[in-house]
């Protein structure tokens, strides 16, 4: 059973890769994909569940007077697991309805009109970097989620729009891994004190940059031209907002958006909560600005008609894949990697690359736990080079493919951007950021040591 949900992920891997070719929304595959793992752990559950652990007999106790059985422990694992789910899912719809509200305001265009060039070149430059000291104030997936609306102000031309909607991935991703609150992963390994904030800044901002540079290196000698810039034609049944209500929605979803850190760092409650507050104020706003919206045709301004407009597919395709991959680690087998790399490579570097390059395909997060629970402190302390490597290569490895982030999947499901194109087009110069950042790392290491 252990080796057929290992085999049954591998095929529901290829249907999402696939989506093109078999015209199916990858949304499906992915929902049947955690459905199917799940449904084959709960059939199974003697099988994976250690009733000796520690874990099981807190469970047991507590649930006693009800029956504890291994399926029971199994519901609850997944209860367990949709909680995580469920915050990264809110989060997303909350920051997706944000932007949406502040592209149907024309908010973008505060941003878009100062940016006049058309080179392709220098704007990937100006729009990568960016991205990247954006991403490490939000995050890499709420950045994602604001460079998708302003490219798709900015850029007519499908494959332009979805070679610097890569460069965004990228940018997103290596800006997240040297702030401490840039990516999940790097926040679960400073909330654990295996990093500082002001050390992980000082050792990981250079590859993180090198990790950037690389492939805006590879796109300079690649690409040619200008952009084509979209067509803003006037509808005649579309009312336009005042400078003042665009100046004033953008004020308020930049804070909206930019206070979620702070948000969190007061009041030390989960993400989702600061921009449910934000989508909230943002909510009670716009119903007293646009209160006559059913009459004087600014309906569609308001939060009600938004919702409308937000892609659910791209959301359930998150639901599928984290339920999946949430399987994959109850069943044992991100744990079992994690063991395994230890035994067979244990140097360093050898780990934290291969997990960084695991975290394109599965989900970093447990893979970060996993190590996280294999080397304690007293044998890595705090600020130890495995702990910095390991955010560098957990928060940019991701970007290889473009479902191994969160940033990847959110652009991925706002642009339709195809797997086997970003294969074929971003994969290469992505790699080669990757490991230019790890050299970089290593440089910088055996110079200071």
């Amino acid at each position: 059973m252990y080796i057929l949900i290992a085999i049954i992920f591998v095929i529901g891997y290829a249907c999402i890769a696939l989506e093109h070719p078999l015209r199916v929304n990858k949304a499906a595959p992915a929902l049947i994909l955690g459905v199917v793992i799940w449904t084959l752990l709960a059939l199974n559950a003697e099988s994976f569940v250690d009733m000796a652990s520690s874990e099981y007999q807190y469970w047991a106790t507590s649930h006693a007077a009800h029956g504890a059985t291994a399926s029971g422990f199994m519901n609850w694992q997944l209860m367990e697991h949709l909680g995580g789910i469920a915050a990264i899912l809110f989060f997303l719809l909350g920051a997706m309805t944000i932007v949406e509200l502040m592209d149907a305001h024309e908010a973008f265009r505060v941003v878009t009109d100062r940016i006049t060039g058309t080179r392709k070149v220098p704007l990937m430059w100006i729009l990568s970097i960016i991205t990247f000291f954006l991403s490490a104030a939000l995050d890499n997936m709420t950045t994602a989620i604001v460079m998708c609306a302003l490219l798709r102000k900015m850029i007519k031309d499908k494959e332009t729009l979805w070679l610097f909607a890569g460069m965004v991935i990228v940018a997103a991703n290596a800006g997240g891994a040297w702030s401490p609150i840039g990516d999940v992963t790097t926040i679960m390994l400073w909330i654990g004190g295996q990093v500082t904030e002001g050390n992980i800044i000082m050792k990981l901002i250079l590859p993180s940059l090198a990790c950037l540079i690389m492939p805006l290196l590879w796109f300079t000698f690649t690409l040619k031209g200008s952009i084509e810039k979209p067509h803003l034609a006037d509808d005649a049944h579309v009312v336009k907002v005042t400078r003042r209500e665009q100046l004033l929605i953008f004020g308020l979803g930049l804070f909206a958006l930019l206070g979620v850190p702070a948000f969190k760092t007061i009041t030390h409650l989960p993400p989702y909560m600061g921009i449910l507050l934000g989508l909230g104020v943002l909510w009670v706003v716009t119903e007293i600005m646009h209160k006559d919206g059913a009459h004087n045709g600014k309906g569609y301004l308001m939060v009600t008609s938004t919702l409308k407009r937000i892609d659910a597919a791209s959301v359930l395709f998150f639901l599928g894949i984290l339920t999946a991959v949430a399987g994959l680690e109850t069943a044992g087998h991100l744990t079992d990697v994690a063991h395994l790399l230890d035994e067979h490579l244990g140097n360093m570097y050898a780990i934290n690359t291969s997990i960084g390059v695991l975290s394109a395909v599965v989900d970093n997060i447990p893979l970060v736990a996993a190590a996280m629970g294999m080397y304690p402190l007293t044998e890595f302390h705090p600020d130890h080079p495995f702990w910095e490597l390991l955010a560098y290569c957990a928060g940019t490895g991701g970007s290889i493919l473009i479902i191994g982030s969160a940033a990847g999947v959110a652009t991925m499901g706002i642009l339709g951007i195809d797997f086997i194109w970003y294969v074929k087009r971003i994969a290469f110069p992505a790699m080669l950021g990757y490991f230019a950042g790890i050299a970089v790392f290593w440089l910088m290491w055996h110079h200071l040591h």
